[in-house]
Formats: structure tokens, sequence, C-alpha cells
């Protein structure tokens, strides 16, 4: 009992002496503050609630809807306008382009057609605005890593028919591991002594940046929340027509695994809820069986849709207490740990929560160049701002790209593609070493394009390469 005790001194101790040092940071909102300490002093009293594996079950189809059994949303475009009236688009716009070698906000890399992401989201919701009369606004939450350059890209959008918001989501302080005290407090100032807590800040930045309370006052009912990258989160009726009509609080759109998606967090019914289960929250001798597709059989594609009155009835009342994420980094060789939640997880909170089990269209995310290359080629096209799967390729699934470190920032992916081949047939694709591509290629079936060490690999202008292991020019 008395290392119980000692350890719960010590984290009071804790709690009391990184109160003191938040007191003093003037960088940050008094919101900011407590919601930082609220979320630490969860995370210190590890009231991580255990899930216990006998206790899942796998949600039935009244909980995770199929979304073929919607019903048709109605036809007469008065009754469709009543319905977009209520809805607003909420992008999450924190992340940098870091990964993908761009400088500046992710959402304005060109996806295509010299468009970028937010080029085509505002598009989309232009083109829904003129087609029923309604006025759908588009909200972007920042970080304080995206915030000054979104503002200005924002301007160019002012003569649309649009009504766009933009807030910051919160900043906190990096704690560091050793004296689990903030990193700003030790001199260090610049942007690496703070945080952007994870996506599952949406619920009170909105409340906190006033915005909620604007739209509820404007008659908004629901928000559709998606990642900015994922060009296949589109605003879809049925779905909005099935929740006003079931009084759902909560949508997640979740989508069949396929190998690629192991990791995904998927759905489960749980003492009598339905609720997110994410690969950290699950016991290491389960890992496996929750990675299979067999069990664990749709994942979250991170496109949410939430009752507007819900969120704010809940941020008021404090009860949206996610899962809490731990992300250790290191800043200038200082071990230093972040907390942080995922709106996803906000799940179990809400009355008559439901997943929709969503064709696999719906989510098409743009994480790296090779997804990149998937949405340039043509296997899609554009139109109105929507990215349309080619009807030419049989196979529901797209090819699987694997490009190596030469491809992975986009100028230097852009440069080493004279034109975007031709990929409508092809299976899996791998190519590694100095490997430059001539304009007018097509790939079909499995091809591996692998350039020597030291040498420079060129496929010329017009190649067809099919189910074919290049390795050198006399392989072509």
């Amino acid at each position: 009992m008395a290392a119980a005790a000692a350890a719960a001194v010590s984290v009071d101790e804790k709690l009391d002496k990184l109160r003191a040092e938040v007191a003093k940071l003037d960088q940050i909102s008094e919101n900011e503050k407590s919601g930082f300490l609220s979320l630490v002093s969860r995370y210190l009293s590890g009231e991580a609630e255990q899930i216990e594996w006998s206790k899942i079950q796998t949600p039935t189809d009244e909980v995770v809807v199929p979304y073929d059994t919607l019903a048709s949303p109605p036809e007469d475009l008065e009754e469709t306008k009543k319905l977009l009236d209520k809805l607003v688009v909420l992008k999450l716009n924190g992340g940098l382009g870091t990964t993908m070698g761009c400088t500046g906000p992710k959402s304005v890399i060109e996806v295509r057609n010299g468009f970028t992401f937010l080029d085509l989201i505002v598009i989309q919701i232009e083109s829904l605005n003129k087609k029923y009369g309604c006025s759908v606004p588009l909200l972007l939450m920042n970080s304080f890593n995206t915030h000054d350059d979104t503002q200005k890209i924002v301007e160019k959008y002012s003569n649309s028919n649009i009504e766009i918001h933009t807030f910051n989501q919160s900043q906190y302080p990096r704690i560091v591991t050793e004296d689990f005290l903030p990193l700003p407090s030790k001199g260090n100032s610049g942007k690496d002594g703070w945080y952007p807590p994870g996506h599952g800040d949406v619920f009170p930045s909105l409340n906190n940046s006033g915005k909620l309370d604007i739209l509820l006052a404007q008659g908004k009912e629901y928000v559709f929340v998606a990642n900015s990258d994922n060009l296949g989160a589109i605003v879809d009726i049925k779905i909005l027509n099935h929740l006003i009509n079931n009084q759902n609080e909560y949508c997640m759109e979740v989508t069949p695994k396929t190998l690629a998606d192991v990791k995904g967090g998927t759905l489960i019914s749980y003492e009598g809820r339905v609720q997110l289960l994410e690969i950290a929250q699950v016991p290491d001798e389960h890992v496996n069986e929750f990675k299979s597709i067999e069990k664990f059989k749709i994942f979250n594609t991170n496109n949410l849709w939430v009752n507007l009155k819900a969120i704010k009835r809940l941020v008021e009342a404090e009860a949206l207490k996610m899962e809490i994420i731990p992300n250790p980094k290191e800043v200038d060789g200082v071990k230093v740990l972040q907390l942080e939640t995922a709106a996803g997880a906000a799940i179990r909170f809400f009355d008559k929560a439901i997943g929709i089990n969503v064709p696999r269209s719906r989510f098409l995310p743009v994480k790296a160049t090779s997804d990149l290359l998937l949405v340039q080629s043509d296997l899609y096209t554009l139109v109105d701002g929507f990215v349309i799967r080619n009807p030419a390729r049989a196979n529901p699934a797209n090819p699987s790209i694997e490009l190596g470190p030469e491809f992975k920032k986009v100028a230097n992916f852009l440069a080493r593609f004279k034109s975007i081949p031709s990929i409508v047939e092809l299976d899996n694709l791998k190519v590694s070493g100095d490997v430059w591509f001539g304009s007018g290629i097509t790939l079909k079936g499995k091809v591996t394009i692998t350039a020597k060490s030291g040498v420079k690999l060129e496929i010329p202008d017009g190649a067809v390469l099919e189910n074919k292991d290049v390795n050198g020019p006399e392989d072509l």
C-alpha cells in the first residue's frame, strides 16, 4: 500500500508542478490550458479501460448498416435542398505536406489537372450549392502549422458561392519525459515546443472557436468531417437523409478491409454500445486476430457525420473522454511525450451512433506519391471536382504500387514521369533505383522495374510492359 500511496503522491506532485508551469505559458488560451491539463490528468490517473477480449461482439446490420440498404433520398429538388441546408462540411486541414517533400499544408499539393485538394473540395461544394440552390458552408480545421498559409490560400476563393470558415485546433505543449514539464518552459519557445493533439480535438475546438454556435444559429444540424486528403469523401445525400430520419447523432463510414488496411481501426459492439477498436488497444496475443480480414471485416475511413447539438451537449458536459494515444517523440535530442485523441473514438459517447458500410470509392486517401500516381492516371477522371473511377477497370481493387525513395518527394516523382503511364490493367508495380519513365507508357499485370546501383534506367516512350521483370535496358 505504501508504494501505491507514494505513486499517487508523485502523480499529484507531477500535476501540480505541470499546472504551475502551464499557467505561465502566455502563447495559448485558458481553454487550451484546461483542455491540456485534463488530458494529462486522465493519462496519469491511468483510467484507460482495458478491453475485455471475450466481450467483443461483431456489430449487426442495425449497428453497421450496409450502404445498399439505405433508403433512396427524396428526388424532389426542394426536399433535397432542405436536407442540404442542414449540413456543414468540415475538412481536417492540420497536416503538412512534409512526408511528400512539400512545404505548407498538405491540402495545397496539386492532385490533378493543376487542381489542389482544396481546389477540388471547393469546386465540389460549389457545384452542390449551384445544383440545389442550397448553402453548404465549408469549415477548415487548421493547426498552428497550417493556419497562416491556409488563410492566404482561402482568399483566392472569395468570389465563390460558398461560405468558408477557418478555425484552429488546440495548441498543446510537448511534455519533457524526464521531469514531466512543458518543453516551452525550458526556453524552447519555437514551434517545436508545441503539438496539435490529434483530430479528436475537433469537437472542443469547434466549440471554443465560436463556430459551433454560429452554425447552430444558422439552423445547421450535421457536420460531415473528413481528412482533406481523402478524395473519396464527398457529400452523400443518401447518408445525410438516413441520419436525419433516424436521429443518429453520430455515423462513422467504414469499408471492407483489404490486406493493405489491416492496421486500420474497426467497429465493435461492446457492452451494448458501438465503439472503435484501434490496434493500439489490442492485447499482444490478439494482434494477429485483429489484423485478420475474417473476424474484423471493416475499418474506419475517418469520414464522420456528427450532430451539432450533440457535440455542443457533450463538449459542455466534458463527456468526450476518448482513449488517449501517447505519442513519444524526440526534439533536438530531448525525449518528449505528446498525448493525442482520435475523432473516431468519440462514437461511443453519442446516442444512436451507427456505422455505415460504404463502397471503397469513398476512401481514396493520398498519403504518398504512389497514391498520386493512381489518381493522376487513366484509372480516374475529373468531373466537377469529383474524382471518378474509370469503369474500364474490371477489378474493384486498385493496383498495388510501390515506388522507391527516389520517388518519395512530389517534385522528384513528377520529374521522373514524362507522362503518367496507363495503369487500367495493372495489378502490381514495384519500382526501385534510378528509374525514369518516358511518355505514353502502358503497364499491365505484374511489373517490377529495378535499376542496378549507380545505373540510370530509362523506360522509353510508348513502351508496353506486361507481366515483366525489368532489370536493365536489355529487358525492354
